[in-house]
């Protein structure tokens, strides 16, 4: 019942930024918590950051200190801001809630990073 749409991605030099937004169906903080992951190409799909409904967040060590998760009660989205991108940040990135014991899933964003 619950829809998660991903859009922000594209191509981009290394060095450079995007920031990901994840619209949702339902209040944004009505989730237990939310997050952001990502999948490459014959890759398992790996968490990039994560938020709670309390606002602690987590981030993977790849992404600490580039990565910046947060929640726009304006436009209703989760956002992931990453910075200084590197061609290993290319992939799929997926938006994930928690919400009522069951996990939503958006359709994906691209994100290229080319040397």
């Amino acid at each position: 019942q619950v829809q998660l749409v991903e859009s922000g991605g594209g191509l981009v030099q290394a060095g450079g930024s995007l920031r990901l937004s994840c619209a949702a169906s339902t209040s944004i903080f009505s989730f237990k918590a939310m997050g952001w992951y990502r999948q490459a190409p014959g890759n398992e799909r790996e968490l990039v950051a994560t938020m709670t409904a309390g606002g602690s967040t987590n981030y993977a060590d790849s992404v600490k200190g580039r990565a910046t998760i947060s929640k726009n009660r304006g436009k209703n989205t989760v956002d992931l801001q990453m910075n200084s991108l590197k061609p290993e940040d290319s992939g799929i990135y997926y938006c994930n809630g928690a919400l009522g014991g069951s996990l939503s899933w958006g359709q994906g964003t691209q994100v290229t990073v080319s040397s």
